[in-house]
């Protein structure tokens, strides 16, 4: 299975967050494209920029693994789910974006991601990855999402390429 994984942060060094979030995942699956980075204006309170990016991935594992394998790797980096604030600043976030027609809705997981279609910081990302993939409610692809005013409108512009891996 392929997916789109969406990559975060605004806090501490996020290019070196990036960088050992892209090998750690390469050391357990194929990692078959790297978007660049943006920046990003911050959803929720108060805060700096974000910097975004999104890795295509192919993987035998199941969604819910893969979110909590990404879950222990933002532990890793220095996030605290417990003790932060929603939408708050953070040193990683890794998000499970979209699977082509795949649709799961529980209480852990929501694939696609339910706010991709509303977040320019995540689908511009993903456009560069996986830019013909079908959005497998809506029908239409990421590049197509991605070009609506609405999304345009959104501050958010691309900085560089995906950071070099760690030594």
């Amino acid at each position: 299975m392929q997916l789109v994984i969406g990559l975060g942060g605004n806090r501490g060094d996020v290019a070196a967050a990036f960088a050992g979030a892209a090998a750690a995942l390469a050391s357990e699956l194929r990692v078959l494209a790297r978007s660049g980075r943006w920046r990003s204006a911050p959803q929720g309170p108060a805060q700096d920029d974000f910097t975004n990016a999104a890795l295509l991935v192919e993987t035998a594992a199941h969604p819910l693994a893969l979110l909590a394998f990404c879950q222990r790797l933002e532990t890793a980096a220095g996030r605290d789910r417990e003790h932060e604030t929603r939408w708050g600043p953070r040193t990683l976030d890794l998000d499970l974006l979209l699977a082509p027609g795949l649709v799961i809705e529980s209480a852990a997981l929501a694939l696609p991601h339910p706010r991709l279609t509303e977040r320019r910081f995540a689908l511009a990302p993903a456009v560069e990855v996986a830019p013909g993939w079908l959005h497998p409610r809506l029908h239409r692809t990421l590049a197509e999402l991605a070009a609506a005013p609405a999304i345009l409108a959104q501050r958010c512009e691309r900085i560089g390429p995906f950071p070099p891996a760690t030594r």
